[in-house]
């Protein structure tokens, strides 16, 4: 299904800027670390999972709000 809906430009740029919280970016940052030392606890896998999964489905929306705007990523 491939629907057009209007939205505002600014709605579309806020959307291209989505990050994780800086919070939530450090976590996974210390949990990859974690990861590459072979350190992590099956919850810590679990969580680093949960937070790759979001991270790139960020990443995923904020592409395509940049391709609508016709932008590059920065």
């Amino acid at each position: 299904m491939n629907a057009t809906v209007d939205a505002p430009v600014a709605w579309v740029e806020t959307i291209g800027r989505l990050r994780l919280p800086t919070k939530s970016d450090e976590r996974l940052q210390w949990l990859m670390d974690r990861n590459n030392d072979g350190l992590l606890s099956d919850q810590e896998k679990q969580e680093l999972d949960s937070l790759v999964e979001l991270s790139e489905r960020l990443s995923l929306v904020r592409a395509e709000a940049l391709l609508l705007l016709g932008r590059r990523p920065a």
